[in-house]
């Protein structure tokens, strides 16, 4: 049992809890944290830890209002609990930057130029290649068979994906996952150690790799792909001459794209194999799928935290904020805020107001692929349920250390066919 597992979260003085802690996410201890924070605390300062002092917002309510006030509460130094500049200057010896990591007009011009490859027309031609995929990895897996469902499917599936979306290399496309774990992977983030020598060379491979791209697509006529949007668009252009942003965009980009869907797809079974009832449920009647979709990724809630840094005193649910202070909005917490979901820690795939949880953010933020992502999501359960009566859960789940992604890296099941 871990140090995390131990603690007896209702003992510890008020003052002193640290929910930055990556051991209690790890080891999927983190519910009573929050449970308490909510009740007791719903903005929490944390004076003292591993990584400096910090506000904990942990209400649904409290983080939307601070997810749509981007003038007092910004972006521009990072979105991390961790000061990202810091930790990159170290990493790379140039802060890498990012439209999500900048506040209007700068976030809203750069982001636009990338929008309309996930608007709503592009993505009914993107369905049936989804479908096509699903189908081809579904069909292939070893029925009958232990298998790991993070490798065989939802890395996989999102690998796939993540090519097409940047027209990249596909029998390289392994490589994308890789480079969106080794971005978030950071001690940090994690509590693990990590080799910082070679994380730099693994980024610059990928700044290589894409820049190669850029260049390639700049020459030629305009299309669909991200790096060809980026490379003619007008805001967006110039991009190539700041490597570092160049970088960090394609990063950004790399990461939504792979860690929403990738741990969603996983939480999912995940869930329905913790709450067979549930399961039950989807079985007699599939066209829940869509409204179950959303019901996951809040369950899931892929993305823990973001970060704001305050631009002026505020006051938030009646404790002052200073100017310069770090405010943490966690997710995870508001996702299962009984105020607003009740029984919140339970999946329930038909939950009236399953839509309103707040894993892909609020306000100018909020995550660009989110619907790309429900898309993937809703065709991987209509062709599940076409083939399998269950995805059974067969073995112990690992998940990751980290307080920032909420990641899954072993879920042992076996395939039942209909």
């Amino acid at each position: 049992m871990s140090e995390a597992q131990e603690l007896d979260v209702s003992s510890i003085p008020l003052d002193q809890i640290d929910v930055s802690n990556a051991a209690i996410f790890g080891d999927d201890t983190w519910q009573p944290w929050f449970a308490r924070l909510r009740e007791e605390a719903p903005v929490h300062y944390c004076s003292d830890s591993p990584l400096g002092a910090y506000w904990s917002v942990t209400t649904h309510d409290l983080i939307k209002q601070v997810d749509t006030n981007h003038k007092v509460f910004s972006s521009a130094e990072g979105i991390a609990i961790l000061d990202a500049n810091d930790r990159e200057e170290q990493a790379t010896d140039v802060p890498i930057e990012n439209f999500i990591a900048m506040d209007p007009p700068g976030h809203d011009q750069q982001r636009a130029t990338v929008a309309p490859s996930v608007a709503p027309k592009n993505l009914a031609n993107f369905e049936p290649l989804i479908r096509e995929r699903v189908a081809d990895i579904l069909d292939n897996l070893p029925v009958g068979e232990t298998f790991n469902w993070v490798d065989a499917v939802s890395v996989e599936l999102t690998a796939r994906m993540l090519a097409t979306l940047f027209d990249f290399p596909y029998e390289d496309r392994r490589k994308l996952i890789y480079w969106s774990d080794i971005t978030t992977n950071v001690p940090e983030l994690t509590g693990l150690e990590l080799d910082m020598e070679q994380r730099q060379a693994d980024l610059m491979e990928c700044a290589q790799a894409f820049m190669q791209l850029w260049q390639e697509r700049a020459a030629a006529e305009p299309k669909f792909d991200l790096i060809s949007m980026l490379a003619h668009g007008k805001n967006t252009q110039d991009m190539i001459d700041n490597p570092m942003l160049f970088l960090g965009n394609v990063l950004l980009l790399i990461v939504g794209g792979n860690d929403t869907t990738r741990n969603s797809i996983s939480g999912g079974v995940i869930a329905l194999n913790q709450f067979p009832e549930e399961y039950d449920k989807l079985r007699r009647n599939p066209d829940v799928i869509p409204n179950m979709v959303a019901e996951m990724v809040r369950w899931q809630t892929p993305v823990i935290h973001m970060r704001r840094t305050a631009t002026q005193d505020y006051i938030l649910g009646g404790e002052k904020i200073r100017e310069g202070d770090r405010v943490v909005m966690w997710y995870l917490s508001g996702n299962r805020d009984e105020k607003v979901f009740p029984d919140a820690d339970r999946l329930i795939v038909d939950r009236p107001n399953a839509r309103s949880h707040v894993a892909f953010g609020f306000g100018i933020h909020r995550c660009m692929g989110n619907r790309l992502a429900e898309m993937q999501l809703r065709v991987l359960w209509e062709e599940i349920m076409q083939r399998f009566e269950k995805v059974e859960l067969v073995g112990d789940v690992k998940r990751l250390p980290n307080n920032f992604i909420r990641g899954i890296a072993e879920v042992p099941v076996r395939v039942i066919p209909r």
